[in-house]
């Protein structure tokens, strides 16, 4: 009960996997959309999207993104490369797409894009593809 209180963490790894893992299923959850080609022209027909010159790849091009880069985040493979996409594409959300009101209105995809930073600073964790890739490499 005393490590409760003090300034060292409580169960860093399994704590960490577990955010990491959930972090993966909601970045598939949003870019499950990429399966869906009418959710997929509905966005494409955002002002936003209009304005570049190929609206659809563009949204394909994010929900793919998010999906891709959730896959890679669940199982921990890849995750520093997977963390880049994740970091990529939110930013984008949030200051081309949203309005780069991070404490307001884009904080959902702000907070994807710190949750991310996180793990790749942090790395997967022991409990990944990558640990186990890198163990067997060494």
């Amino acid at each position: 009960m005393m490590n409760f209180f003090t300034a060292a963490g409580l169960f860093r790894e399994s704590g960490l996997t577990l955010i990491r893992i959930v972090l993966g299923i909601f970045l598939i959850y949003h870019g499950w959309e990429v399966f869906d080609p009418a959710q997929m022209k509905e966005y494409a027909a955002w002002d936003t999207f209009r304005q570049s010159a190929s609206p659809l790849f563009m949204v394909y091009l994010g929900k793919g993104s998010e999906f891709v880069s959730g896959l890679l985040l669940l199982v921990g493979f890849l995750t520093r490369i997977g963390c880049l996409i994740v970091i990529g594409t939110m930013l984008y959300i949030v200051f081309f797409i949203g309005h780069g009101k991070i404490f307001y209105e884009d904080q959902h995809p702000f907070l994807f894009a710190l949750l991310a930073l996180v793990f790749f600073f942090y790395g997967p964790g022991p409990w990944s593809l990558d640990a186990l890739f890198w163990k067997n490499n060494r």
